[in-house]
Formats: C-alpha cells, sequence, structure tokens
C-alpha cells in the first residue's frame, strides 16, 4: 500500500523504514542547518524527534532558516518546527525543548534516551558538552562546523574531526576535544575558507562579528548531517 514514504522506502527497504520509525533522534540547533536537518528527518520517516532552541525567528532569519516565513517571525524556533513537521507527518512526535543548551542545564536531560544526536549549534562551550555527553551515554553523534561566511555549498564534506582542515571551528573543536581525550567525531565541514564579510551596519558591528550567510549553505550542511543520520540508522550494518 502506497504511504508518504514508499518512495524512500524504494531504497532503504521496510526493514530500514521500520528501524527509521521506531529511532529517536535529538537535533540541538533549529536555525540554517538544524531547521533543514529536522525537515529532512522528518519526510525521511524518523518517529521520535527532540529539538533544541530558545531563540525566536526574526527577520534577518528568512534569508535561510527553512522555518522563517513572515507569518512566523517572532514565534519561538521549536514551536514553529513543531507545527510544520507534523503538518507534513501527523504521527510524528515532536519533543519541543525551549531552551538553550549549556553545560549547566545539561543534566536536565538524559542523552541515553536518543538513538542519534546532531550538533546544529554554534557555541563551542556547548558543542563540546554535546559531544562528551553523547560519548558518555555511547549514542552517536555528528556535529556540524561552521558554515556561516561561505559561498560554495559544494566544498562539505564527511570526516573525522581529526581529518579536518581549513574550518577555524574545527580547529578549535579538534583542540579541545584531543585535550578531552575523544578520540574521534564524526562532523560535517567545509574546505572553503571564509569569505569576509563585504560590509555591516553600525548596529551589527556593535553586537558581534556577525557572520554572512545564504540560503543554499546551511542548507547544504543540514541536509548532508541529515543523510548520515538516516543512513547510519537504516543501513548502519550494510554500508
Amino acid at each position: 500500500m502506497l504511504n508518504q514514504f514508499s518512495r524512500t522506502q524504494l531504497l532503504l527497504g521496510a526493514e530500514g523504514m521500520e528501524k527509521l520509525r521506531n529511532a529517536r533522534v535529538a537535533v540541538f540547533g533549529i536555525g540554517g542547518v538544524g531547521g533543514y536537518t529536522v525537515e529532512a528527518l522528518v519526510r525521511s520517516g524518523i518517529g521520535t524527534i527532540d529539538i533544541f532552541d530558545n531563540d525566536t525567528v526574526c527577520l534577518t532569519n528568512l534569508n535561510r532558516q527553512i522555518i522563517a516565513t513572515r507569518e512566523t517571525v517572532g514565534k519561538y524556533k521549536v514551536d514553529v518546527m513543531k507545527e510544520r513537521a507534523l503538518s507534513i507527518n501527523p504521527d510524528i512526535i515532536i519533543n519541543a525543548h525551549n531552551c538553550f543548551y549549556m553545560p549547566d542545564n545539561a543534566d536536565e536531560y538524559d542523552f541515553s534516551e536518543y538513538d542519534y544526536v546532531v550538533d546544529a549549534i554554534d557555541t563551542v562551550t556547548a558543542k563540546i558538552e554535546l559531544v562528551m555527553r553523547a560519548k558518555a551515554a555511547n549514542v552517536p553523534i555528528i556535529s556540524c562546523m561552521g558554515a556561516g561566511n561561505k559561498l560554495d555549498a559544494w566544498r562539505f564534506e564527511v570526516a573525522d574531526i581529526y581529518k579536518t582542515s581549513v574550518c577555524p571551528l574545527a580547529r578549535t573543536m579538534r583542540y579541545e576535544l584531543r585535550k578531552r581525550g575523544v578520540k574521534k567525531l564524526k562532523v560535517v565541514y567545509s574546505q572553503e575558507k571564509p569569505i569576509r564579510p563585504v560590509e555591516a551596519t553600525e548596529e551589527e558591528s556593535a553586537k558581534r562579528d556577525i557572520p554572512g550567510s545564504t540560503a543554499f549553505v546551511p542548507a547544504a550542511a543540514g541536509l548532508i548531517a541529515a543523510g548520515e543520520v538516516i543512513k547510519d540508522i537504516a543501513l548502519g550494518e550494510r554500508i
């Protein structure tokens, strides 16, 4: 019988689809990268997804975030993502956590409940904490490196953190994880050298060094991350 996942099942098989349906994946960060990750996981048949973000949709998100529209500006990202996910698959379970994940609240979440973790946040301290928690719980994790200030979506690769190059965020993560004895970490990273933003308004400059971004580069990183999750869960023993 045909259903919304019939075309996916042609590639993953009935057993693979059952594994996806029974899987629970946590995605941290529902922005330009993480939003597309969640979108692909939902459309691929993952049964339960936990989403973590404390931000609201703002006007500057419209250029790149899949949940950002004029109608969603001002709304919490996790609420918008949950509503969107349920409109795609009413049977999915979406646990929305309106929080900014950091070491001081990490104990509130049991990583052993997850079958996979996706790190799509840009704060180094939080990224390291995610990796350490996932490793301690023996849960697979994929971490997304820098997607800002880049224009070439085709330069992304999946690799172990210690085999990355060029990416400044990956360099920092390598240093910090090596100090903590982490031997390996699957990441999505770009070999493109970051581009210096052309200009910034006085307001933007006063806040921080805000990176430039596009509709297609963060999306590519997020979809690649989702693809790795889907393949690892559904076909892990065959790839």
